[in-house]
C-alpha cells in the first residue's frame, strides 16, 4: 500500500518494511523492500504517478535483505545510480561478503540467498555529501556502511534501521539484527547532533513520525 505521509513524501509499506518515494529535484527512491516486495514497489510507484523509468536516484541506507531485495527486479528499466556508503556498497556491488564472525554478518549471508545481485550503477557516498537536497550521515552500528540521509529542505530524514517506531517514539536498533549496539547508540547521538531540524522522520520498521520526528531522534539520543 503506497501513502502520501507529507508533501512530496511517499511511504510503501512492504512486507515488515517501509520503502520510500521522496520528490526531490528527481524522483527518488529510499530502499527497495524484500525479495517479495516487487509489486509494492512498483504498484506505489504507479499510485504516486512515477514510473520506474523515471527515477532518478535510489538513496540504499544499508544492504540487509529487506532493503536491497528488489533492486534486481527493478533493474531492467531503473537506469539510475543506487547511492550506498562504504562497506555496504561493497557488499552491494558483490566485492565483498558479510563476515561469519559477526552474527549480524551471518544473518547477511544468509539473506544473500534468496537476494539476487542488481546489475546497476552503485556510487560510494561520502559522510557530509550531499545528493539532490539530502545530505548523508554515516551512521554505522546496524551494518558498518549504514547511512541516514536528512533534508533541510523538504523537512524530512530517512533514518534507515538505525532506530525503528512504537507508539510514535523511536528506539534504537537492537542486539539482535546489529553489529554493534554501542556504534548504534554513539551514531543516534551523532545524528541528532549533526543533522538540521526535520519533521519527518521516516523510519524502515514501525510507522514514520510525520510531525516532530527530529525532537522525537532528539529525545532517543538524551535516553542512551
Amino acid at each position: 500500500m503506497a501513502t502520501e505521509i507529507a508533501d512530496d513524501v511517499w511511504r510503501f509499506e512492504c512486507r515488515g518494511v517501509n520503502a520510500y518515494l521522496v520528490f526531490d529535484d528527481v524522483p527518488t527512491l529510499v530502499d527497495a523492500g524484500t525479495p517479495w516486495d516487487e509489486a509494492a514497489i512498483r504498484d506505489g510507484l504507479e499510485e504516486a504517478g512515477v514510473a520506474v523509468s523515471e527515477i532518478g536516484r535510489v538513496l540504499l541506507t544499508h544492504y540487509d535483505l529487506d532493503h536491497v531485495g528488489k533492486l534486481a527486479a527493478l533493474a531492467p528499466d531503473l537506469d539510475a545510480p543506487v547511492h550506498a556508503y562504504g562497506f555496504d556498497a561493497q557488499l552491494l556491488r558483490g566485492a565483498r561478503r558479510p563476515p561469519l564472525r559477526n552474527h549480524k554478518g551471518l544473518i547477511q549471508r544468509l539473506g544473500g540467498l534468496v537476494t539476487d545481485p542488481a546489475d546497476l550503477d552503485v556510487a560510494s557516498i561520502a559522510d557530509g555529501e550531499t545528493v539532490g537536497s539530502f545530505t548523508a550521515y554515516h551512521t554505522p552500528g546496524h551494518t558498518p556502511g549504514h547511512v541516514a540521509y536528512v533534508s533541510e529542505k523538504l523537512g524530512v530524514g530517512f533514518l534507515g534501521d538505525l532506530a525503528s517506531e512504537s507508539d510514535g517514539e523511536l528506539s534504537p536498533s537492537g542486539w539482535v539484527i546489529s553489529y554493534d549496539t554501542d556504534a548504534v547508540a554513539t551514531s543516534v547521538r551523532g545524528l541528532a547532533a549533526r543533522a538540521p531540524p526535520f519533521e519527518v522522520a521516516c523510519v524502515g520498521h514501525g510507522d514514520p513520525i510525520a510531525t516532530g520526528g527530529g525532537a522525537a531522534l532528539r529525545r532517543l539520543a538524551e535516553r542512551l
